[in-house]
């Protein structure tokens, strides 16, 4: 394998790009992709005949406008390239085609924004996110919007959002005398999975239907050997792995690093940052391509945060930052970042932006399967909170509390063994219990879950850094001493956004209290977090950068409260059919076979020890019956929700349903543990964790 030649194969990159397109158009392309210039439609004709002879050359025969409605999820429709010409066809794209698309909007999540029966939508083309062709069609990257012009997806608003920082960053940086023509905010997206039978996946009604277990009783052997962390990869894992690097290499997805992760059955995947756009559809693509791949090694790829109970679920972490497009880093501190005036004030904003609008991160990141993840010992709380490290926290206490910063050398490390080299020590270590974290010249948002569309935290973030920027350029400008403004910035935002950073142990148990003491948020659901974004000030930054609408903004609150609605019915929809079906009659079964076995034993001789059959019919009847009265409970607390409200029914999802589904799932892992395998309904945890070998 030919890496450097099979990296972007199937791209439309732009070393193809100036292979097939006259001068004069690949120019035009390139000054809207890389400055920010609106897109001359003039050359559509020419980048689409272009694009068609390129996707044909690679076995396409149809195209299709790939977009993210507000699903979380990618669409398409697929539309062959074949024309009629007179008596046979060709292979065509035309200009129009390739600009703008007509999917059905009227089955999409739209939150009220557009009445149900006005059907029409349209998909338009994303220049700055290169098209591929896989599986013989032509992917083209798009935005999707209704006919009256809302945003009806999750790339308009990222596109709006990354447009709202370079706006505002250009002003600071030109304050700084510091020229250039785009600032972009750049994206690293991990991304942690299982990888599971898809024997045992088939067997498993909840693993379908809702992509996490509903039942389950712990393993006797877990993560608590931390074994698997960085283990050796098996080989069928390995195979899983190879062909997924291929793939996504094709696809140009910058894949690095690959290893199992702390669970049994979980790895990671960890791509080089790129633009904003461009790794979100990388993700995306990334996401899509696991499961297929998987699919051809008789294995199931697992995107849910929380697929198992008892063991660590799935995130992914977010690496962000921003860069002018001659190379300037706004977010490294240099040698002396006590001197760097500018790198002070982007850290001022960000400071201050995710203090001012923290609730607006922690939604960006909320969702039914999320929830189950966030605060345990394996993601960081729902206490949104700054991680900065020595060094730069050292920095920030002393401009704080108006103190002299002494400038310290990063040391170097040894093992104390001769033969081993001296390596130079990173400034900080890592925290991996803050939600956002500082890591040398990016931050690291670790909140987000493993199958969330990433545009939502960027989004978020893009958007509130933008507003920071600007209100710092708007006190900045006409001032004479830009050094000595800057400053007198500085000190004031991070004095008074000093309580969102926490340098210590986001786990530890006075951190809770703190929190509240500091009047820091702590929503911990879905149902808690999603309503912040409703309220004016959140509403209102977005309008301001012109991110969203007033009635967009408003509507994706809906669409995620009515998401989350869903999801929860769902599952507590298919808990209800397992137990009733399943679980309780199989425990009965069993149930009935001891029983037969009692009596046996006591025909055959009267005062015969059967203390043991006893104990255990005992037990089973008891918990069959809790298990029955606890679905019924859940059945009727169904029916009293009125799901069209899907602001107090999340709220009833999250307070009485989940509760509810918890009793249920106790009682059920409980007789898991006392039943005969040969009676269970269902692949235990050990068949499905333990069964790729």
């Amino acid at each position: 394998m030919n890496l450097p030649e099979l990296f972007g194969e199937n791209v439309f990159s732009e070393k193809v790009q100036k292979e097939r397109l006259p001068k004069e158009v690949y120019k035009a392309l390139r000054d809207t992709v890389e400055s920010g210039k609106r897109l001359d439609t003039s050359i559509a004709s020419a980048v689409a005949a272009a694009m068609k002879d390129w996707a044909v050359s690679k076995g396409a025969t149809h195209y299709t406008h790939w977009f993210q409605p507000l699903t979380g999820l990618a669409a398409e429709k697929h539309d062959s390239f074949i024309e009629p010409d007179g008596d046979g066809v060709i292979m065509h794209l035309t200009g129009k085609s390739l600009i703008v698309g007509e999917p059905d909007a009227s089955s999409f999540p739209s939150g009220g924004s557009r009445a149900t029966y006005m059907a029409r939508g349209y998909t338009a083309w994303d220049p700055t996110s290169p098209a591929f062709v896989k599986d013989g069609t032509l992917y083209i990257p798009t935005i999707f919007v209704s006919y009256t012009g809302e945003t009806l997806d999750k790339k308009a608003p990222l596109l709006r959002s990354m447009n709202a920082v370079d706006r505002q960053a250009k002003r600071i940086l030109k304050l700084f005398g510091i020229d250039c023509k785009k600032v972009s905010t750049t994206v690293g997206p991990e991304q942690e999975y299982f990888l599971i039978p898809e024997e045992e996946y088939l067997k498993r009604k909840d693993l379908r239907l809702c992509g996490r277990t509903l039942f389950g009783a712990p393993l006797a052997r877990g993560q608590e050997l931390e074994d698997h962390y960085f283990g050796a990869i098996k080989k069928k894992v390995g195979d899983f792995m190879r062909d997924l690097d291929e793939e996504l290499w094709r696809c140009g997805i910058l894949s690095k690093t690959k290893h199992n992760e702390v669970a049994p059955a979980q790895h990671e995947m960890a791509p080089v940052f790129t633009t904003s756009n461009v790794a979100v559809d990388g993700n995306m693509l990334t996401m899509e391509i696991m499961k297929s791949v998987a699919k051809k090694h008789g294995l199931v790829c697992l995107l849910h945060e929380k697929p198992f109970e008892g063991i660590n679920g799935s995130g992914k972490h977010n690496n962000w930052s921003m860069s002018t497009d001659t190379g300037l880093n706004l977010l490294n501190p240099g040698d002396s970042p006590e001197t760097n005036t500018l790198f002070k004030l982007v850290l001022a904003a960000v400071v201050k932006s995710v203090d001012d609008y923290q609730g607006i991160l922690r939604a960006s990141v909320a969702s039914a399967g999320n929830d189950h993840r966030l605060g345990a010992n394996e993601a960081p709380p729902a206490i949104i909170s700054i991680y900065l490290g020595d060094q730069i926290g050292a920095l920030v206490d002393c401009i704080v509390k108006g103190k002299n910063y002494v400038a310290q050398s990063s040391p170097q490390g040894s093992i104390g063994i001769p033969e081993s080299p001296i390596f130079p020590k990173d400034a900080t270590d890592r925290n991996r219990t803050s939600p956002f974290a500082f890591t040398g010249n990016k931050f690291e948002f670790r909140m987000l879950g493993s199958q969330a569309n990433v545009a939502d935290a960027n989004i978020g973030l893009n958007t509130i850094i933008a507003d920071a920027f600007m209100s710092f350029a708007d006190e900045l400008e006409g001032k004479k001493d830009i050094e000595k403004a800057a400053n007198a910035i500085i000190a004031r935002e991070l004095k008074e956004h000093y309580r969102i950073i926490f340098n210590e142990d986001g786990y530890g148990p006075g951190w809770e209290g703190e929190a509240a003491k500091r009047g820091l948020l702590n929503n911990k659901t879905t149902a808690d977090a999603i309503p912040v974004l409703y309220e004016d000030k959140n509403v209102e930054v977005f309008v301001k950068q012109g991110v969203y609408s007033r009635a967009e903004a408003v509507a994706r609150a809906d669409i995620r409260l009515e998401n989350y609605t869903k999801i929860i019915n769902i599952e507590a929809l298919t808990m209800i059919e397992m137990a009733k079906r399943d679980v309780i009659p199989a425990v009965s079964d069993f149930i009935a076979t001891l029983c037969q076995n009692l009596a046996s034993k006591q025909a055959v001789m009267d005062g015969l020890p059967c203390g043991a059959e006893k104990e255990l019919i005992t037990k089973l009847s008891g918990l069959n019956d809790r298990t029955c009265a606890a679905v019924g409970k859940l059945e009727c607390d169904l029916n009293k929700i009125d799901k069209n409200d899907v602001r107090n029914a999340s709220q009833s999802m999250a307070h009485v349903i989940i509760p509810d589904m918890r009793e249920i799932r106790n009682a059920v892992d409980e007789m898991e543990k006392l039943t005969s395998s040969d009676y269970w309904p269902y692949p235990t945890y050990f068949d499905i964790l333990y069964g790729v070998n």
